[in-house]
C-alpha cells in the first residue's frame, strides 16, 4: 500500500522521508512512477494515525524552518481545510444532496478507466490499484472532468471519495469546487499541456499523451454557484464528556491514535474500535479503502490495548448505534466517550445516533483536542491568512534545532 495502515508505519516512512524534507518545495509537482518527492502520508494523516502536528514538529526537527517551510505549509492545509468547512457545513450538506446522482453514463465510463483518454485512463487505474494519486494528478483529472469532459464535479469528488485512502470529506470536495470555480468564484484550474508537459514524468507524457489535442485549449465550464460560504456555525455542541462518570472509549476511523490524544489521560471502564460500517456501505468505499481501515483499526486496537492495559477488540457489526448500545452494557455505563468527528460521514450519522443512545439511556461525551480548538476559529478567510496566523502567533508546535526557535 502507498501508505501503511499503522502509526509504527506512518512514522517510519515519515523517518525515511524527512532527509528530502528540503527538497519538496521544488520537486512536489512532479508525477512520477513511485511518487518519490512527496511524502505519500495523507491517509495515516487523514485518519490521524499520525497528527498534522506531529509531522511538523519531525520535519522542523531536522531542519530549518526557511529550507522546509513550503512542506509544513502543505501539511497544514488539510488541517485549514477540516477547519473551514467546519464553520460551513452547508459546504457538505449541499454536496452530500448531490452525490448520489443520477449523473451521466459516461461518469461510470472514466470511472472505470474507459474515457478515451490515455492519460486519464491511467490515473483512473492507479486510483483504482492503490487508492491514491497524486495532488497534481488529482488536478488534471478533475479538471478535464470538470471543463473538458462536462460532468459533473459532484460525480468527480464521490469517485475519489470511494477510492482515497486519504479521501477527506473536507479536502476532497473543496479541492473539487476549486478546480471547478466554486471555492474561488470564477476562478477555475485547467489542465493545460504546458503544464503537463513540465510536470508530468517524460515516459508517461510519451506513451500517454500523445495526441496534443488531449490537453490543449481547455475551455472553463463554471457550474451554478449552488450556496454561499457565509460562516454559519461557529459554537461546537456543548455534548463533552463528564470524566467524573464512568465511561467507555469508542475508538472510530476519524482519530485512530486516541492515545495522543486528551483521551489519553483519562482511564475508561473499556475501549473498543467501532468503524462506521454503514457509512463505508453508503459511500460504496472501494475494497482497497475498506482493507486500508480495517487494517488501521486493528492497529488502533492493539496500541489503545498496550495503552490502558485491558482487552480492546474491533467491532464487526454495521449498525453502530446497536454496537454502541453493547460497548456501554459490556461496560457498565451510561456514558460513551468519543473523539469528536469533523463534517463527513461520521458526523452525518450523528443526529439519528445520538438520538438512538439517548433512547437507551446512553450519553455521549465529545473530547476535543485542544489543538483542534486553536485552529478552528482561525479558518475564516483564504489559507494564506490562515498561514500567516499561524506563524505570526507561534502556533506551529515545533522547535528549529538551527534557529533556536520555539514555535508553539
Amino acid at each position: 500500500m502507498i501508505c501503511p495502515p499503522t502509526r509504527e508505519g506512518a512514522l517510519r516512512q515519515l523517518a525515511e522521508f524527512l532527509p528530502l524534507a528540503p527538497l519538496y518545495a521544488r520537486d512536489r509537482n512532479q508525477v512520477r512512477p513511485g511518487h518519490e518527492a512527496v511524502s505519500r502520508l495523507s491517509p495515516a494523516i487523514r485518519h490521524r494515525l499520525v497528527t498534522e502536528d506531529e509531522v511538523a514538529e519531525r520535519v522542523l526537527a531536522a531542519h530549518r524552518f526557511s529550507r522546509v517551510e513550503k512542506l509544513v505549509q502543505e501539511i497544514y492545509w488539510r488541517r485549514y481545510w477540516k477547519a473551514w468547512l467546519s464553520l460551513r457545513p452547508q459546504v457538505w450538506e449541499s454536496f452530500r444532496a448531490a452525490a448520489g446522482g443520477p449523473f451521466p453514463e459516461r461518469a461510470a465510463a472514466v470511472e472505470e478507466g474507459r474515457s478515451g483518454n490515455r492519460l486519464i485512463d491511467h490515473f483512473a487505474r492507479e486510483l483504482r490499484e492503490t487508492g491514491y494519486l497524486h495532488n497534481h494528478a488529482r488536478m488534471w483529472v478533475a479538471a478535464w472532468w470538470i471543463h473538458a469532459a462536462g460532468l459533473p464535479w459532484q460525480a468527480g469528488a464521490g469517485w475519489f471519495h470511494r477510492h482515497l485512502l486519504d479521501g477527506d470529506p473536507a479536502a476532497n470536495t473543496l479541492s473539487w469546487r476549486w478546480v471547478a470555480g466554486l471555492q474561488t468564484p470564477g476562478k477555475t484550474y485547467l489542465a493545460r499541456r504546458a503544464n503537463l508537459e513540465r510536470y508530468l514524468a517524460a515516459e508517461w507524457l510519451a506513451q500517454l499523451c500523445e495526441d496534443p489535442d488531449d490537453f490543449e485549449n481547455p475551455v472553463p465550464r463554471i457550474p451554478p454557484t449552488e450556496i454561499d460560504h457565509r460562516i454559519t456555525q461557529t459554537a461546537l455542541e456543548s455534548r463533552s464528556l463528564d470524566p467524573a462518570e464512568p465511561f467507555a472509549l469508542w475508538v472510530h476511523e476519524e482519530d485512530l491514535s486516541p492515545e495522543t490524544s486528551p483521551a489519553g489521560f483519562l482511564q475508561p471502564r473499556a475501549v473498543r474500535v467501532i468503524p462506521n460500517h454503514a457509512g463505508w456501505d453508503a459511500w460504496r468505499h472501494a475494497p482497497l479503502k475498506r482493507q486500508w481501515l480495517a487494517a488501521a483499526g486493528q492497529d488502533a486496537a492493539t496500541r489503545a490495548a498496550a495503552h490502558w492495559g485491558m482487552e480492546v477488540d474491533v467491532e464487526s457489526s454495521a449498525r453502530l448505534a446497536a454496537a454502541l448500545v453493547r460497548l456501554a452494557a459490556d461496560a457498565g455505563v451510561s456514558q460513551i466517550a468519543a473523539l469528536r468527528p469533523e463534517p463527513g460521514l461520521l458526523g452525518d450519522a450523528m443526529p439519528e445516533l445520538t438520538a438512538a443512545l439517548s433512547a437507551a439511556g446512553i450519553r455521549l461525551g465529545w473530547v476535543d483536542r485542544p489543538r483542534d480548538l486553536v485552529l478552528r476559529p482561525l479558518a475564516t478567510a483564504g489559507f494564506f491568512k490562515f498561514w500567516e496566523t499561524l506563524v505570526r502567533r507561534r502556533l506551529i508546535p515545533a522547535h528549529d534545532p538551527v534557529q533556536g526557535e520555539l514555535f508553539g
